[in-house]
């Protein structure tokens, strides 16, 4: 193995126009072109740094408040501008300091999904 090439969280039928809002608008993550055979299926894809970040329909949908994907952030500047942006949109920001060197908080996004974001301290 190489790396990882994508993580994939889950969402509701119906999750597009959010998952853009949230991911592409908030999260400033440029949105890929899903492949024609999978446009059928709902959801999007977007770009993080050299990894992807698939949202995926699930038809018996439920969120995932443990597992999630760690989104890094350039430093603790970055960190905070992201939390104050999603803090302005209602987005409910949980900080965590048990990792040494590491500032990170958690957000929900608009499913429930728990997502880190997290950068070096400085």
């Amino acid at each position: 193995m190489i790396g990882i090439d994508h993580v994939q969280v889950a969402a509701p039928a119906g999750c597009e126009e959010a998952a853009r809002a949230f991911y592409g608008g908030l999260l400033g993550l440029p949105e890929l072109e899903k492949p024609a055979a999978l446009v059928a299926r709902g959801g999007c894809w977007f770009t993080c740094g050299e990894q992807q970040l698939h949202v995926g329909v699930s038809e018996q949908f439920s969120p995932a408040a443990k597992a999630h994907p760690a989104l890094r952030l350039r430093n603790t500047g970055a960190l905070e501008a992201m939390v104050a942006r999603l803090e302005a949109a209602g987005c409910a920001a949980r900080r965590d300091v048990d990792l040494p060197g590491i500032t990170r908080v958690f957000v929900d996004d608009p499913f429930g999904n728990r997502i880190e974001l997290v950068a070096p301290t400085s």
